[in-house]
């Protein structure tokens, strides 16, 4: 069957836009202008924009700025969109140029074509629903769309912040679970002196905490908005009981305790917020593949490299190495970092560029902090389910470790002198007579309290077995 098509004119011309479709001409031109990244806009992106619309035809309506029927209309096709409606039209890509015009617009088309459905009309006779007067009304894209990013980025965190907490919980498990097993410290990959196991993953788990509570700090930035801004700052066109009320009904909505920014200008032009939540899920991201790289450490082997711990075996590591098992999990959280460090070094250039009363570039740097959002949620979701909850000690090669090393001379450093010691350090490594036969031999000390410094239980705790 052929397609029909209607046509549909702007400033710019004519174009024919599928008679099927419920977005317009200006998303048609975007869709041909930014074929960029082959992915469409954030469906949570595209949900707060529907929220902002939604908002804004509740306030018009309750104070008599916008007809009723027209507004019962625009907040009844917001709905079908909330309820997961329509997806197919939002088309335009999530890389665009004109400040996020594009997205705002395709919204806005999608809106007034089911409002104008609503009230009998056909797609595209706008002189029923306008885009831009009615949808649109006392907005501008340039509060719309960094409202919406904010609404968005708190949407997008909330998941990850629960992964977290769930990461936190199986770390200390395992923190409790290792705790009695000995093994060796370890500086610039060379023996330092005994720690426990357990010690290891709760500085795992300590990381992990204090990254949340960085990322939940700069998230209270998320929640000072500038509707109301319209343009740059002057509020132009947005009459005084929208300007009251619409932060307060988009609260309402949103269910997040948002305010407006007190300096609508600052609000509109800067995007430091953003770059601010972008640079602690990078900090996130460097703990996490640190951790990953320890991990990958810790289980390297088995059998010729540590084999202290034994990861979960998850898949076959290898199309030719029959039983090979490798530690995919840390390697993808490694490669997930490593995605949100350049994600930040692009939020960072992004919100750096913007010149005088706007910057221009926010949808690119929302197509990065919303990967990084996604892909961190994944990767510690990941990490906590089919790696940490299922990582097992290999208590005797922890302890062949120690017992090997010769790094717990350095707990004799107060009894007879760093020199003496790097000496016995020094024989031990080339004879490989242990430290304590060396240190009896040479009547350096006796047995008795030999035994009690040379205690690598006592040595893992600040301020026991000491002088």
């Amino acid at each position: 069957m052929e397609k029909e098509f209607r046509t549909e004119s702007d400033s710019v011309g004519e174009l024919s836009v599928d008679s099927a479709a419920y977005y317009g001409i200006q998303t048609l031109r975007a869709k041909e202008n930014f074929e960029i990244t082959g992915t469409r806009l954030n469906s949570a992106f595209v949900r707060n924009v529907v929220l902002i619309k939604k908002a804004a035809a509740i306030v018009n309506k309750s104070y008599g700025l916008l007809d009723a029927q027209k507004a019962d209309a625009i907040i009844a096709a917001c709905d079908e969109i909330l309820h997961g409606k329509h997806r197919k039209d939002f088309i335009v890509d999530a890389v665009q140029g004109g400040a996020g015009t594009s997205a705002n617009m395709n919204v806005n088309e999608v809106i007034a074509n089911i409002a104008i459905e609503r009230l009998g009309g056909k797609k595209g006779d706008y002189s029923i629903i306008s885009p831009n007067d009615h949808v649109n009304m006392e907005q501008s894209t340039n509060d719309v769309i960094p409202t919406a990013g904010k609404l968005t980025v708190l949407s997008l965190a909330a998941p990850l912040l629960t992964e977290l907490d769930r990461l936190y919980a199986a770390l200390m498990k395992k923190a409790e679970e290792f705790d009695g097993i000995l093994k060796m410290g370890r500086t610039q990959l060379q023996d330092a002196v005994p720690m426990r196991l357990g010690q290891a993953f709760h500085a795992f788990a300590t990381s992990v905490l204090r990254s949340k509570e960085r990322i939940e700090g700069s998230l209270s930035e998320m929640r000072t908005i500038n509707m109301g801004a319209t343009a740059i700052g002057t509020a132009i066109n947005a009459r005084e009981a929208y300007f009251t009320h619409i932060t307060e009904e988009l609260s309402l909505l949103s269910g997040e305790p948002l305010r407006r920014a007190d300096d609508l200008f600052d609000g509109t032009q800067n995007v430091d917020g953003f770059a601010a939540v972008s640079g602690t899920l990078k900090a996130l991201a460097v703990n996490l593949s640190k951790m990953s790289n320890d991990l990958r450490l810790m289980s390297s082997g088995p059998r010729t490299g540590l084999g202290e711990i034994i990861l979960p075996a998850k898949q076959n590591g290898s199309s030719i190495m029959p039983g090979k098992i490798n530690p995919v999990i840390p390697e993808v959280v490694n490669q997930v970092a490593f995605l949100v460090i350049g994600h930040d070094v692009t939020v960072t250039m992004a919100a750096e560029a913007g010149q005088l009363e706007l910057n221009a570039f926010e949808p690119v740097i929302f197509y990065q902090l919303f990967e990084s959002l996604r892909a961190l949620t994944g990767a510690v979701k990941t990490l906590s389910e089919n790696c940490i909850v299922g990582i097992t000690a290999n208590r005797e090669r922890c302890a062949e470790w120690v017992n090997r090393s010769v790094g717990i001379v350095t707990a004799l450093n107060p009894y007879i002198g760093y020199r003496k010691a790097a000496e016995i350090a020094k024989e031990s490594l080339k004879t490989g007579e242990p430290v304590r036969s060396i240190v009896l031999r040479e009547g350096l000390m006796d047995e008795k309290t030999l035994d009690e410094v040379m205690d690598p239980l006592l040595l893992t705790e600040p301020c026991r077995g000491r002088l």
